[in-house]
């Protein structure tokens, strides 16, 4: 059943996808350990490293603003926007008017931009370096997603995600063209760059050198740092919820709280598909140089581009 989504439904979806992002990185590290025949820690281990970190005390640079304290708060709120925008256990448009794909893609570059921001700001030279590399890959990354989500756009003639996803209905598994191929295509090669892992970045590293994404977090701690993990483990499980929404759209599912375990369910099984390729892909290749980044990139921007001129032709 598609529809209009309640907001006290939109609100509970938002609330699923933060409490689950970070069942869904333990879920990867422990595929990851046995790929590579180790045991690895449980996947609750995210869980209890975020409630390590909100019992621990704050330290601040003394170089760094008054600003710097509120960077993770604004960096968690904004992740925790864009989930709301990712329709979960129900197709169709929210009832009140939030945004579309594009604020959503928005929502992260906003976050992309203030974690830099934070990382400068501390003065920090690995904070910077790291700054400094992930705002050379944002550029390679962003429009490719826009590109992507403007190909499936196309045909709908909207790109609010829950009005794509009750567009494409329950057919979509026979509906699929050549544009859906090479969409879907560029999104695989994007996601371990938007996630942050290999062959783009390395979340494992302790090397400051090799550091992207991690590289931002060294001047933060306690509450902070935790309110930057978490937001990091929500802005996964959104990349993921995009990729459902634009490609597997929700199932369709009654009203009830059986409409509502069967559309979870679904989501959740197409996030551990999608999470298990993030681990296969990490434990597969290894991490690229910076320099050799754009090339890798440069697949997902062909792929992108040549499905929505198919679109438009």
């Amino acid at each position: 059943m598609t529809g209009e989504r309640s907001l006290g439904l939109v609100l509970l979806e938002m609330s699923l996808l933060v409490l689950l992002g970070p069942l869904v990185s333990g879920t990867i590290q422990k595929l990851k350990a046995r790929l590579q025949c180790r045991r690895g820690a449980g996947v609750l281990q995210p869980y209890r490293d975020l409630t390590k970190l909100f019992r621990k005390g704050t330290v601040q640079a003394d170089t760094a603003s008054g600003f710097f304290r509120s960077i993770p708060v604004l960096v968690l709120a904004a992740t925790v926007a864009a989930g709301a925008l990712v329709p979960v256990v129900r197709a169709g448009p929210p009832a009140v008017p939030m945004g579309d794909a594009l604020m959503l893609l928005g929502l992260l570059a906003l976050a992309r931009f203030l974690t830099a921001v934070g990382a400068l700001d501390a003065g920090g030279a690995f904070g910077g370096m790291g700054a400094s590399r992930e705002m050379t890959i944002a550029p390679l990354v962003e429009p490719v997603l826009m590109m992507v989500v403007f190909s499936t756009a196309v045909t709908a003639g909207t790109t609010e995600l829950g009005a794509l996803a009750a567009h494409r209905g329950t057919s979509w598994i026979l509906a699929w063209h050549a544009a859906d191929f090479l969409g879907f295509a560029a999104m695989l090669v994007l996601l371990p760059a938007e996630t942050g892992r290999i062959p783009v970045d390395n979340p494992d590293t302790h090397l400051e050198l090799t550091m992207l994404h991690e590289g931002m977090l060294l001047e933060h701690s306690g509450p902070g740092l935790g309110c930057m993990v978490l937001a990091s483990h929500t802005r996964q499980i959104v990349t993921l919820g995009l990729v459902s929404a634009l490609f597997f759209p929700v199932a369709a599912a009654g009203a009830g709280p059986a409409g509502f375990l069967l559309g979870a369910g679904g989501f959740a099984a197409k996030v551990l598909v999608l999470a298990t390729y993030l681990a296969l892909v990490e434990s597969s290749y290894a991490k690229l140089r910076l320099f050799r980044v754009p090339q890798y990139l440069g697949i997902g921007f062909v792929c992108a581009l040549t499905a929505l001129a198919l679109r438009i032709l």
